[in-house]
């Protein structure tokens, strides 16, 4: 009789700690979903804002004569923006942000061959884009920039970003929304690097730097997201940790009334 309910009682013991595991699991999906939302909303419009360039880049062409190289550049980029479209569309880890970042800067970098090309111009140099706002397109130049509380550094800047720094005035910087308040992108936290990486992780030291996101405000939301983890783990053990306690003060109790 005892066997059987020391048995009975291992049972339900288990039984509570898979409906634990299971609760942690959920929260853990949530979270990760509620982590990710905002990123890939972020990649949906990147995306929206190159088929609308290319929607006023296809009336620019319009009269004039492209050559083979401009054809197949054109082409190039049309190819790429569906390629980041069908990319976008099947996001479900962040990781797979920065491929359609990476297509998004390819397409672009090939519209900028065609405009060289048209103009009878040399093909632009592989810059990577606007480090404030990858949406403006290739930088011409590296300026200094340093954010509130953060250290100066070299980025690349689009030409109306550079002149606005070099006259001391605040660039056109593409902000997002973490909790309540809205920030740079770069200082996101880790959900935003791969969305950085895939935009300028081509380009040399460029991917250690935002791989660390560069400034003071992504390596805060760096150590947030771990420290968010851990307190999740934390909280999944002791919770486990209590439900196998108090199966075995039950166990112990009932055994408690036995006569071995």
């Amino acid at each position: 009789m005892a066997l059987l309910i020391f048995l009975v009682l291992l049972v339900i013991a288990a039984v509570v700690v898979r409906s634990v595991v299971k609760g942690n699991q959920r929260k853990a999906l949530e979270r990760k979903e509620a982590e990710l939302a905002p990123v890939r909303q972020l990649a949906f419009e990147d995306v929206t804002a190159l088929g609308e360039e290319l929607q006023f880049f296809d009336l620019e062409l319009a009269g004039r004569e492209l050559d083979t190289g401009a054809n197949a550049d054109y082409q190039r980029a049309l190819d790429e923006y569906e390629t980041a479209k069908k990319a976008a569309d099947n996001i479900t880890e962040p990781e797979h942000v920065k491929l359609v970042t990476a297509t998004l800067e390819d397409a672009r970098y090939a519209m900028a061959c065609v405009r060289a090309r048209v103009d009878g111009l040399p093909l632009p140099i592989r810059r990577p884009p606007c480090f404030f706002d990858p949406r403006h397109g290739l930088s011409v130049e590296d300026v200094p920039y340093a954010p509130p509380g953060g250290a100066q550094r070299d980025v690349p800047a689009c030409i109306l970003d550079a002149e606005r720094i070099h006259a001391g005035a605040e660039p056109d910087i593409r902000k997002v929304m973490v909790g309540n308040r809205r920030v740079p992108y770069f200082q996101g936290g880790r959900a935003y690097q791969p969305y950085a990486a895939g935009y300028f992780g081509g380009f040399g030291p460029m991917d250690l730097m935002f791989m660390g996101m560069l400034f003071g405000g992504g390596f805060d939301g760096l150590g947030d997201g771990i420290g968010a983890i851990g307190e999740g783990l934390g909280e999944g053990i002791g919770s486990i940790g209590d439900g196998i306690g108090g199966m075995f003060d039950g166990i112990g109790g009932m055994f408690d009334g036995f006569d071995f």
